[in-house]
């Protein structure tokens, strides 16, 4: 993975180089700093107005809606209706009624299908089932071990970034020194030329000064 070219940082930002955060009130002025900058912040209530509105209704189906409505009304929810799964026989009054009896055997065909469809499909997943589910942990496993070569990169790519960037503010802050210090000397000789400078200046004038004016 490629590093990220280094931004053109100022001179005088270079943590890895500079010394003195940890000095006795340091960080109680930085947090003054952050603190006198609060107090000036006015934030504002409209900061989001910018952002169009949003639609709580886009996702929202006919089933959400009817319950979104029973809870807002603190209605109970309806317990599960097993009336699908009964077997009832004719009413009492309908007890030689032909169509009747036939309602309640096609009632019961219905559900001895159902049973035997969840009967096909409980032998299904024993037949197949552990290598689905052996192919799905096999998936898994690729998944993971890619996210952590992923991870295993970015950190690289963050510790190659934080060297790079280390070793760049400690030859910068070096040559700073180095400017500085000879800034420190050229100062130094200047102030060494100007008081040579100013010696000579006085002996020359005491010179003058002490020759005999010459008559006309």
């Amino acid at each position: 993975m490629a590093v990220p070219a280094l931004p053109d940082a100022p001179a005088d930002a270079l943590p890895y180089f500079d010394s003195g955060y940890d000095a006795p009130g340091v960080r109680q002025a930085a947090a003054a700093l952050v603190e006198e900058e609060t107090r000036r912040y006015r934030p504002t209530k409209n900061y989001l107005s910018y952002l169009p509105t949003v639609d709580y209704m886009a996702f929202q189906t006919e089933v959400m809606r009817v319950e979104f409505e029973r809870v807002a009304a603190r209605q109970p929810m309806d317990l599960l209706s097993m009336k699908r799964y009964e077997l009832p026989q004719p009413p009492p009054g309908q007890r030689l009624d032909v169509a009747a009896w036939l309602e309640s055997v096609s009632n019961a065909s219905a559900q001895l299908e159902h049973q035997a469809a969840r009967i096909d499909n409980l032998e299904l997943l024993a037949a197949h089932g552990p290598a689905v589910w052996r192919a799905g942990n096999a998936f898994m496993v690729r998944m993971i071990e890619h996210s952590q070569k992923t991870l295993l990169k970015l950190r690289k790519a963050i510790q190659d970034l934080n060297f790079e960037r280390k070793t760049e503010q400690l030859a910068t802050g070096a040559k700073l020194q180095q400017l500085e210090e000879t800034w420190v000397t050229l100062v130094s000789k200047n102030y060494e030329l100007e008081t040579v400078i100013a010696r000579l200046e006085t002996e020359v004038s005491a010179q003058r000064s002490e020759q005999p004016s010459s008559s006309p």
